[in-house]
């Protein structure tokens, strides 16, 4: 869905896919869509709450339970996992869990994914990028949980089937609705993720004409990043017209609630002043220039009556696009066609 070509009127399709990633979790924690509706303000930091969802996904917790939370300043879902395990079993306790039920709580929290994502895009062999150039996105995407382990099945007690975790990948432009780059994300197949990640390298460097020695000493690194939790994800897109873009890389789990992450990334693309072309520039027009700046995204402010997603914004935009090609290293990558007024792009499997 992340990439499909836009519709008649023109509407683009980031705020429909990460509804779809929402639901998806919904489904497989048996929590209501309803849940994630934003309950109050909170004063201090000036920004909303997460809402109950996440809350509801763990052991033994009810609405109730969360409104002693609350009254105990557990606010936020975060608030609760950053708890030292000590003082988190002393506040269940005190909300009225047993030492099993509280156990149980732990142990579900053990289990449940922290990530981090580190993005780049660049011109590989130049300074900073032109209208054009075939860009290269880089992300490592970093998955630690409390019990260790990288691949683990959920905690989805009342979902009917086998569910393995999966994550999507998006570079999308908030403002325009529109998703530049989708490709899904396996943290199960640890010797599936060295070979493409070891590959995905080899051939990038091999490309911009490094050494042996530097090809070796990159793909050992990545290799080592990869069985300590992390996934490359690389992806090749052209390069859209002249202009600075502020995009947003999510993470999206379709498993887990309140474990999603994005970040900042600003492209900035200048008008092309080099000689020759190395990429096909679907039509003329202006051109671009240097990288990315990476910074955490702020949460939204606004208050709710009925449930919206928390990504939704009503905004519309429609700057001019230019069409891109792309590469993966890790899963299935999707990469939408844009063009003045029209996307057109492959299918996605589930965003």
């Amino acid at each position: 869905m992340a990439v499909v070509a836009r519709n008649d009127q023109g509407h683009g399709w980031l705020r429909p896919a990460l509804g779809v990633m929402e639901l998806s979790q919904s489904i497989i924690q048996a929590v209501p869509l309803s849940a994630r509706k934003v309950a109050e303000r909170n004063a201090n930091a000036g920004v909303l709450t997460e809402g109950i969802a996440p809350f509801l996904q763990l052991p033994h917790f009810s609405e109730a339970v969360v409104k002693k939370l609350g009254r105990k300043k557990v606010r936020t879902f975060q608030d609760l996992r950053e708890m030292t395990p000590n003082d988190r079993m002393d506040l269940l306790i005190q909300s009225g869990f047993s030492d099993i039920e509280a156990n149980d709580v732990e142990t579900v929290l053990d289990m449940m994914p922290s990530i981090t994502i580190a993005v780049t895009c660049e011109t590989e062999g130049e300074e900073g990028i032109q209208e054009g150039d075939i860009v290269t996105l880089r992300a490592w995407i970093s998955l630690k949980r409390g019990n260790g382990l990288t691949a683990a099945l959920p905690h989805a007690p009342y979902f009917p089937f086998h569910k393995e975790e999966n994550y999507w990948l998006l570079l999308a432009d908030p403002v325009s609705n529109n998703v530049w780059v989708s490709q899904k994300v396996s943290f199960m197949d640890e010797a599936t993720a060295v070979t493409a990640a070891s590959k995905a390298i080899q051939e990038s460097l091999e490309g911009s004409g490094a050494s042996v020695k530097e090809i070796n000493v990159a793909v050992k690194d990545a290799v080592e990043k990869v069985k300590s939790g992390s996934r490359l994800v690389m992806v090749k897109f052209q390069a859209p017209a002249e202009s600075t873009y502020n995009l947003t890389a999510y993470c999206l789990s379709d498993t887990w609630i309140g474990c999603d992450k994005k970040v900042i990334v600003k492209l900035k693309v200048a008008k092309r002043s080099r000689a020759g072309t190395r990429a096909m520039i679907a039509e003329e027009g202006p051109v671009q220039e240097d990288g990315i700046e990476e910074e955490e995204n702020e949460e939204d402010e606004g208050t709710y009556d009925d449930y919206e997603s928390e990504y939704s914004d009503d905004e519309e935009g429609e700057p001019e696009e230019k069409s891109r090609t792309g590469k993966h290293a890790n899963g299935k990558s999707h990469v939408g066609n844009r063009s003045s007024g029209t996307d057109s792009g492959s299918d996605t499997d589930e965003a």
